[in-house]
């Protein structure tokens, strides 16, 4: 099958992948996108995105990796990082320190969180402090419906679950926003100045107790409520993670709905295709297949957590102390250092609106394929993992011979912008890493748009990879 790889002639004659598809193939990209519109909707952070992925592989077969006592080639396994990090894996046939084939992708997503002291109450509202997570323009998540997902750890260790604003009869949150006949000073600020970060406080209630004698008789309604449906108190917000995020549903876009769009497909598209790749992969496979889902890295990547964290490498250890029943750290490091990576991440799509900040020669299309990204980084290709000549010819070899249609783009012009993944910590064991996923509109927007055809491919890159390298 022919790669599209975009020259003049292809950009004057419109090409997208949508022309190669057949009638079959493009019901399929619908039929696929149906079930990832639906994962978007039930994973909307990191915890309940790894819940999902755990329902997703029990039903296909894994098992927790202490569920083992020795692994063999076929087995399906996984391991759970504190609720929020997730890693998979296929055992090939090969020996472990032969290399594993790896597609590592990351689950948070930029949000509003909660403050550890977030209730007060200001006149007769009360209201939520918070902090923003990630890189957000703050303007966009004012005047929106915001739903609040999380948990709560109570003091004797028992686990609160919140999710409300999400389904029909559920009261929403937001953020309010300056009437424009007041906002004059305002409006003459900077984008990044008309909002700031201590405005974003969260209406939560305004109705009072009764009791004169009730201090902050609002605030106290807020509690009240909480401790009769949740069981908690204003102290146990110090043991919280809460997070507002968008209220709204994952939708078709435009009258053909060839697109998608949703909050957080930065980077749960590549999350899902991962895991849909590998899930649906047969046991005969001859290198170990891992996905890997990880956490914090649009706050790079730190914590216990996070890429830079050590459950990645003690997973892969505990597998080869069950596969082989022995374990060095030799070994480790070999199986690591002759591991093959795609770091699964989006890029930015080429928005007709906003063209002058992109190089339309190196810039991704929507709905043009899966995009490989030789190089992230920003300006002088700083904080990048740059893939080598030999291993992106390597996977381009795949995606061809596979059927998989891509395209290559960076991010911005040159002294733009630009941004990183997890490629280069995944580069320091040594191994092979190309950044690899799709193309996105509004990125880190509460509303994020991918074209279909794009995440379908995805899909087949990545288990083209997974099977092949």
């Amino acid at each position: 099958m022919a790669v599209l790889n975009y020259d003049a002639q292809d950009e004057k004659k419109g090409l997208t992948v949508w022309d190669k598809l057949t009638s079959q193939e493009k019901e399929e990209v619908f039929t696929f996108c149906e079930g990832y519109r639906e994962f978007l909707d039930r994973g909307k952070t990191e915890r309940e995105v790894t819940g999902e992925v755990v329902k997703m592989a029990r039903d296909k077969g894994f098992c927790d990796l202490w569920e083992k006592k020795g692994l063999k080639p076929g087995d399906r396994i996984f391991s759970v990082n504190r609720n929020s990090e997730i890693v998979l894996a296929v055992v090939g046939r090969q020996p472990l320190e032969n290399g594993l084939g790896l597609v590592g992708a990351h689950i948070d997503s930029p949000r509003i969180d909660l403050k550890p002291e977030p209730l007060y109450q200001d006149g007769p509202l009360s209201l939520f402090k918070t902090h923003y997570y990630g890189g957000i323009k703050k303007y966009q998540w004012v005047s929106i419906p915001l739903s609040l997902h999380g948990v709560v750890a109570r003091q004797d260790g028992t686990i609160a679950e919140i999710r409300l604003g999400d389904q029909p009869g559920d009261p929403v949150f937001t953020i309010t926003d300056l009437l424009p006949h007041l906002a004059k000073d305002q409006m003459e600020k900077k984008m990044s100045e008309g909002i700031v970060g201590e405005a974003l406080n969260i209406l939560a209630g305004g109705i009072p107790v009764e009791g004169d004698g009730v201090k902050h008789r609002i605030k106290q309604g807020v509690l009240n409520h909480l401790r009769d449906k949740y069981g908690i108190v204003e102290e146990d917000f110090i043991s919280a993670e809460l997070e507002a995020v968008p209220a709204w549903p994952a939708k078709d876009v435009g009258f053909d709905r060839s697109l998608l769009g949703g909050y957080g497909q930065d980077d749960r598209v590549c999350a899902y295709t991962a895991v849909r790749a590998l899930l649906d992969m047969g046991d005969n496979l001859e290198r170990t297949a891992v996905v890997l889902l990880s956490d914090k890295e649009e706050v790079g990547s730190t914590g216990n957590t996070g890429m830079q964290s050590a459950f990645f490498e003690n997973f892969v250890a505990e597998m080869l102390a069950a596969r082989i029943n022995s374990y060095s750290d030799l070994l480790l490091r070999r199986t690591l250092s002759s591991s093959y990576a795609l770091s699964a991440d989006v890029n930015a799509a080429l928005d007709p609106n906003y063209e002058e900040v992109m190089d339309k020669l190196n810039s991704a299309r929507v709905n043009r394929g899966v995009v490989i990204t030789k190089y992230t980084g920003s300006r002088g290709k700083s904080g990048s993992n740059e893939a080598s000549a030999e291993f992106v010819a390597r996977v381009r070899s795949i995606f061809n011979s596979a059927g998989v249609y891509w395209q290559t783009g960076e991010l911005g012009k040159v002294d733009q912008g630009g941004g990183g993944t997890i490629a280069y910590l995944l580069a320091a064991y040594n191994m092979d890493v190309l950044d690899c996923g799709t193309a996105i509109l509004g990125m880190h927007s509460p509303f994020e748009v991918a074209g279909k055809a794009d995440i379908f491919m995805t899909y087949r890159a990545y288990r083209a990879f997974l099977k092949n390298i």
